[in-house]
């Protein structure tokens, strides 16, 4: 038996152990370059093609395949140890029913594929976690997706894998890929082949207006493509920016620089080119390429001397 001030201690010391455990892995992964975050439900949802949902009642579900959560996400990280003093209070609450036996009610969780994600009890399943506990009780909500989601995946493999549904989606619709070399259409983030429709769509209106006939899809996406994609890949292949960009793709910055374009236009007027626009974003968000890799050597460093 505990008695309350020795429990009071136990479970502070508890908190303080992972806290500080917690600590050191967000140093240890900016020092690295990786994200240790939980991955966020509402983000994930966005990015999913989701079917329907049905609650599949009480689970036991192994700890290890929770791999975010609905709202704290930003108070925990991947290994659901806390990040926030102010989890202090409710964390030792869970840890002291953990050394008095006292059986808490089941925590809630959404499952997408093989993976889930907290909607009610994330200081259980972090107290879980640090006193090593394998599984816990759970009341679970299924949610049906098209797209493959496991427990192993980081935010990084999602989006993947969503960015190639969504391609391969855009191209049964739009059929660029029979008429055009669409190996350049290629994006990092999710939900960017819907821009691309949007303004293969706009192409399309300002061309009728400006020829007065009707204009068939078809014709709008191909001119699209040789007129205002191609020219502005050539314009950044031109000026050699994609160094200045690491990890982002002639598709990313196409996207980007038509917004910077269209923002100079309304502040300069209609006469400011695409080439200006090009060098303009260099100028404005480019990185240095050499800082870039500098981080990446250090990085390389530290994983070799773990």
């Amino acid at each position: 038996m505990y008695t309350t001030e020795s429990l009071k201690e136990i479970t502070k010391n508890d908190f303080d152990k992972a806290y500080q455990k917690a600590m050191f892995s967000r140093i240890l992964s900016r020092l690295k370059g990786e994200n240790n975050t939980l991955l966020s439900f509402d983000e994930v949802m966005r990015m999913l093609k989701v079917k329907n949902e049905v609650y599949i009642g009480l689970q036991c579900v192994r700890i290890e395949e929770i791999i975010g959560s609905e709202g704290r996400y930003n108070d925990f990280n991947k290994e659901f140890l806390p990040k926030r003093k102010n989890l202090r209070v409710r964390w030792q609450r869970v840890d002291e029913a953990h050394y008095q036996d006292i059986i808490l009610p089941p925590i809630k969780l959404y499952r997408l594929g093989n993976a889930y994600f907290v909607r009610d009890g994330n200081h259980r399943v972090s107290v879980a976690k640090e006193q090593g506990r394998e599984f816990i009780d759970a009341e679970v909500t299924e949610i049906k997706t098209s797209i493959p989601v496991t427990a192993d995946m980081t935010r990084k493999d999602l989006v993947r894998i969503v960015v190639e549904h969504e391609r391969q989606s855009f191209l049964d619709f739009t059929k660029l890929d029979q008429f055009r070399d669409v190996s350049m259409l290629w994006f990092t983030e999710s939900g960017r082949y819907d821009l691309i429709l949007q303004h293969i769509h706009g192409h399309q209106y300002y061309m009728g207006i400006e020829q007065n006939r009707p204009i068939s899809f078809e014709e709008a996406e191909k001119d699209w493509y040789d007129k205002i994609f191609i020219s502005i890949i050539e314009e950044i292949s031109k000026e050699k920016i994609n160094s200045r960009f690491p990890g982002r793709t002639e598709a990313d910055l196409y996207l980007w620089i038509v917004l910077h374009w269209d923002d100079l236009k309304r502040r300069y007027g209609e006469g400011v080119q695409i080439k200006d626009a090009v060098k303009s974003y260099n100028e404005n968000y480019g990185e240095n390429p050499f800082i870039y890799y500098l981080k990446r050597i250090i990085n390389i460093f530290l994983r070799r001397n773990q």
